[in-house]
């Protein structure tokens, strides 16, 4: 393979990773939109979603509910 030829197939796969990555960027601002859109949580924890592993967590501590 002459190195012209190389150098060609590594732009294609540089492209081809760069429009995977803005895709999947994408998909991650609509995700945020969305969560944006949902309704405010009254008296609730700070963030997107107060939970992880369906507990509470405050200061690193996490708390069954």
């Amino acid at each position: 393979m002459s190195e012209a030829k190389a150098q060609v197939d590594k732009q294609q796969r540089v492209a081809e990773a760069a429009q995977r990555a803005l895709a999947e960027a994408q998909e991650r601002r609509n995700q945020q939109a969305e969560a944006a859109d949902s309704p405010k949580e009254i008296d609730g924890r700070d963030g997107l979603n107060p939970t992880r592993f369906g507990d509470w967590e405050k200061k690193g501590v996490a708390v069954d509910f």
